[in-house]
């Protein structure tokens, strides 16, 4: 069983990443923690607890981090996610409360409490939590087993012609991350361009019946209407659960080992994920991207994950648990 940290900014494709993370049984979710990106940290914070309600999570420590990158000024997309960052379900109330950590501390503690090269991250937003986190603590560059995230693109670029948005609104954040010598893997957009939520995915969705199936459809009707609008996509591309997905099953997203690069001073370039193609990588390049991704295994793994959450009905033992957990990790 893979044990990750996500951590997150829902954000639609975030909440998908969520509920894959929860209800696939390879993976053990450690904990969940927060960084603003997709919206303001507070909106991105509730949506996150929302998203734990609806897929009946409990146990697992929330936390919120960072809600401003490093050096540059806060930027959001609500052009993509709306002004609540999760705009088109009705988001129902948090049933538990935060973690009292900074989720930085919850990262740290959490890797350091379990074995060496046991622990995989998954940020799926902007670096800022992870960076800020093996600053404070060099010792997680040997301890975490790898960092698996969603973000920049070794040929496209989303936020500006050659740069994509986690990337872009924290490239110092990404820097450090990518610069810090465990292995990365950069789930790009390269390859979550390919996790379409074609009809046929969204009525294999449609066909679970179940609130959290049709909370997951709401979602790609809000996501696949601005997508369409602001990036002319037919079909929303669905990329953080990629992310979770690698994680789970190499097979499904094949990762490519290559050196990459962050662009932080570029005046045209800021943000650029820079791979380098000229020659095969060095045997101990520490940096992977993901090119290939297999539509069907993947959304295969995205459908099972919201059959086997079910139809989460106790919330009130799940939000006692959770509020439980909470109060003893604070």
């Amino acid at each position: 069983m893979e044990k990750i940290i996500l951590d997150c900014d829902p954000g639609h494709d975030d909440a998908i990443a969520l509920m894959l993370a929860h209800g696939n049984p390879d993976i053990d979710l450690l904990a969940v923690t927060t960084v603003a990106g997709n919206q303001t940290l507070e909106k991105v914070t509730r949506n996150a607890l929302a998203v734990a309600r609806v897929a009946g999570i409990a146990g697992v420590p929330f936390a919120a981090g960072a809600d401003r990158p490093l050096t540059r000024p806060v930027e959001v997309a609500p052009s993509i996610h709306g002004e609540s960052g999760l705009d088109g379900p009705e988001l129902p109330e948090p049933s538990f409360e935060l973690d009292g950590r900074h989720a930085v501390q919850l990262i740290i503690d959490t890797v350091m409490a379990h074995e060496p090269g046991t622990v995989t991250l998954v940020p799926t937003g902007a670096l800022t939590n992870i960076a800020l986190a093996v600053r404070q603590e060099p010792r997680l560059v040997e301890r975490v087993k790898q960092v698996v995230l969603m973000g920049g693109g070794v040929h496209v670029g989303n936020w500006s012609p050659v740069a994509e948005f986690n990337i872009v609104i924290d490239p110092e954040a990404a820097d450090i991350v990518f610069s810090a010598g465990w292995k990365v893997v950069m789930c790009g957009l390269d390859v979550t361009h390919q996790a379409l939520a074609t009809p046929e995915v969204a009525a294999r969705i449609a066909g679970i019946g179940t609130a959290p199936a049709r909370f997951v459809g709401e979602l790609l009707e809000f996501f696949g209407r601005t997508y369409a609008d602001v990036q002319g996509f037919d079909s929303p591309p669905v990329h953080d659960p990629v992310a979770v997905a690698y994680v789970i099953d190499p097979t499904v997203v094949r990762a490519v080992q290559m050196p990459i690069a962050i662009e932080t001073q570029g005046r045209l370039t800021t943000g650029m994920t820079v791979a380098d193609l000229r020659s095969s990588a060095p045997a101990d390049c520490p940096t992977w991207a993901a090119m290939e991704l297999d539509h069907t295994g993947f959304w295969d793994l995205v459908v099972d994950a919201l059959e086997r959450i079910g139809d989460p009905s106790d919330a009130g033992t799940e939000a006692d648990a959770g509020a439980e957990t909470a109060g003893a990790t604070a």
